[in-house]
């Protein structure tokens, strides 16, 4: 992911790259190359005044560390989710920002994207979110499991669009490819009568990001990847059906866009620290079901 960021920050009006960070040299000069900045092996070597702001793609068990160092150092910081892998590593890295008084954001992406903007236009009050969340098996994020890898994405955009506290989360899932979780779902039920029903899996055979939100007369289809909603309503004893396309949008450039306005103090945070602590103490609590749930009967 870091390759994402770094090509949409450098093309960011007003912000030069200080440089890129891998820990495989050579993908760091290759990178570093392309954009025209120098190449770091240790991101410690970017702690001594040579950046005012870090996006932090390492891997999720890394961001905690990475995330508190530049912190400390006064740097602004746009991690990728989870935020961390601990609900107490969050609130490290929140305790940090706002005694540094620094931004930290935290990059959960689809709430950029044009078509769930949208959509999220549209509801007034959810009473029904379902969420479909499927992908292939890949290497990178296999460090958690796929509750942190992939459903923390819907997680976060069901809080998003509940716009009310948890009150009851129940869950399964099964271990199928690795020694953790590969497919999950869960049930979360929120304060004001939303329920959420989300499913996500990482041995899919083909890639699937469908959201259907359904309120009082009006039920929204999303396919999340396509950019394409629809909207089904009664009206006059009818049903009418709308669809509208959001085609060529760049999530991550808009996040980028978001996080240097954040940094530039000319707009506030979108997605804080605290925003990216719910999601992932939704997504730890899910974790958690699913492994009780697994331990009774394997």
């Amino acid at each position: 992911m870091g390759r994402y960021h770094a090509g949409k920050l450098a093309a960011c009006r007003g912000v030069e790259l200080a440089g890129v960070v891998d820990a495989d040299p050579a993908r760091a000069a290759e990178l570093a190359k392309k954009h025209g900045c120098p190449a770091f092996a240790d991101f410690k070597e970017i702690l001594s005044g040579k950046a005012d702001a870090a996006i932090v793609a390492v891997p999720t068990d890394r961001h905690h560390e990475v995330g508190m160092a530049c912190l400390e150092r006064g740097m602004h910081v746009l991690v990728e989710k989870p935020i961390a892998t601990t609900a107490e590593q969050a609130d490290e890295l929140i305790a940090m920002a706002e005694r540094r008084r620094v931004v930290l954001q935290v990059g959960h992406v689809e709430r950029y994207s044009k078509a769930f903007s949208a959509l999220a236009a549209r509801m007034d009050r959810p009473v029904f979110i379902d969420a479909e969340r499927l992908s292939g098996f890949k290497q990178r994020g296999a460090e958690v499991d796929v509750v942190l890898d992939l459903m923390i994405h819907d997680l976060d955009l069901a809080a998003a669009l509940a716009r009310a506290e948890v009150l009851d989360v129940s869950a399964c899932g099964f271990r199928v490819l690795t020694g953790d979780i590969d497919i999950a779902n869960a049930r979360i039920e929120f304060a004001n009568g939303c329920v959420a029903n989300l499913s996500a899996s990482r041995v899919s055979q083909s890639a699937v990001r469908k959201l259907r939100v359904f309120q009082s007369n009006l039920y929204v289809s999303a396919d999340l990847q396509a950019g394409a909603l629809r909207y089904v309503r009664q009206s006059a004893g009818t049903i009418e059906q709308t669809e509208e396309r959001y085609e060529g949008g760049d999530a991550l450039a808009a996040q980028a866009a978001a996080f240097v306005a954040a940094v530039r103090g000319e707009a506030p945070v979108r997605l804080d620290g605290r925003e990216g602590r719910r999601a992932l103490k939704l997504a730890l609590d899910v974790g958690r079901l699913v492994r009780e749930r697994l331990r009774r009967f394997e």
